[in-house]
């Protein structure tokens, strides 16, 4: 696995815009339909967010889209991982179901769009607008991002 290092102190955290997402769909059926009703190009990401706490393994799938034209970075996250722990006891395994969350103030929340870019308040509105139209969403709004405290696990 490689490690990566990142100076914390460089990072603003008025560089991305958060907009959170309740559904029960999964992934990719989010991601379709994103891409279909907002007229962009989400594609899985070569890599997942992955954490390791304790015993615990936990990663979260992640979608990006560039939009080179007027510059901006997309990223659909998963707030949700859910994983099977085994443990061994004497002839017996038991398996138990551990939930994580990304984000976990936010437990609710069963995905985020993270905007990087130049963009400005009208173009989130707009897009959370649109967002609100898909039947299969429940809703989004944008998340303050400086009231977060697990926000640097949105660096990436």
């Amino acid at each position: 696995m490689v490690t990566y290092a990142l100076n914390i102190n460089e990072f603003s955290t008025n560089d991305f815009a958060l907009i959170a997402i309740h559904t029960v769909l999964s992934e990719y059926q989010l991601a379709y339909l994103l891409n279909k009703h907002l007229q962009i190009k989400f594609s899985k990401a070569s890599y997942n967010l992955d954490f390791t706490e304790k015993k615990n393994q936990a990663s979260y799938t992640v979608y990006e889209y560039t939009n080179t034209e007027l510059d901006y970075d997309w990223f659909l996250i998963a707030n949700v991982c859910k994983s099977t722990l085994k443990t061994a006891s004497t002839n017996l395994f038991i398996e138990s179901d551990s939930i994580s969350r990304l984000i976990p103030e936010k437990k609710k929340v069963d995905f985020f769009l993270k905007i990087e870019g130049g963009f400005d308040f009208d173009y989130i509105v707009k897009t959370i607008e649109i967002i609100n139209r898909v039947p299969q969403i429940i809703t989004s709004y944008e998340v303050e991002v400086e009231s977060l405290k697990s926000k640097d696990f949105l660096i990436f």
